[in-house]
């Protein structure tokens, strides 16, 4: 598989560690420097891109690879505001893409345990629920966009809070996400349910970014033979 990898931070270095390892190809690296690279031509000559760059760019960066006719994943957060204009866009160019708010398989599988968890609590108006993350202090988002899909599937379920906010919250009706900026931590998400009985928590705990790049070369793999929107729910076969 050939890719363009576009945003070549931290994030971008580790998934071509594992892309070179799994045995593809980087044809296109785009950093802040070259972004004049970003072209039609060079973009037609990979299977698949994968966007890791910030909330600036990220839309302009996913929709010149729809407009070249290629595979798109992206990791970046902060543009979630224009992700309906994005996913129409996709489906005007009958093209392919993948958003999701961290790649890695066991966040995912997270994801899943904190639906089923919210569901199974819903009902329990005694345990009040706060989000905690914690990343290095080089991450400018707070909080964390896995933090926010966390914070939403409680919400989707939830009969008492009806918003987050990014502090402790005051009212009843608040799910308080809490962000710490810690190093050299890559990633800690935890959901605490508190009652004056007992607590009920979940966590993950990232060790490293291998995780995170090893999940987006799968989705990257599975989206570069595949028209349509995605998620890691369909990389991973979760119903």
């Amino acid at each position: 598989m050939k890719i363009a990898l576009i945003g070549y931070g931290k994030m971008g270095k580790a998934i071509e560690e594992i892309a070179l390892r799994k045995g593809h190809t980087i044809n296109l690296k785009i950093t802040s420097a070259n972004a004049g690279e970003l072209t039609r031509e060079n973009l037609q000559l990979c299977d698949v891109a994968i966007e890791f760059t910030n909330p600036h760019s990220a839309v302009r960066n996913i929709m010149a690879c729809l407009d070249a006719g290629v595979p798109v994943i992206s990791g970046s957060t902060g543009w979630l505001d224009k992700m309906e204009k994005v996913k129409n866009y996709c489906t005007e160019k009958n093209g392919t893409f993948l958003y999701a708010s961290n790649f890695s398989i066991g966040v995912n599988i997270f994801f899943e345990i904190n639906k089923r968890l919210a569901a199974l609590m819903a009902v329990h108006k005694e345990y009040d629920v706060t989000v905690e993350e914690i990343h290095h202090t080089e991450k400018k988002d707070a909080p964390s966009g896995t933090a926010i899909s966390i914070a939403e599937q409680i919400l989707d379920h939830s009969i008492t809070k009806n918003k987050w906010i990014n502090e402790a919250a005051t009212e009843a009706a608040q799910l308080s996400i809490i962000s710490k900026r810690i190093d050299p931590a890559p990633g800690t998400h935890s959901v605490k349910y508190s009652s004056a009985i007992d607590d009920i928590e979940i966590i993950h705990t990232a060790h490293n970014r291998s995780g995170f790049a090893t999940g987006a070369v799968m989705a990257a793999t599975y989206v570069s033979v595949r028209k349509g929107i995605f998620t890691m729910q369909d990389v991973l076969d979760i119903s």
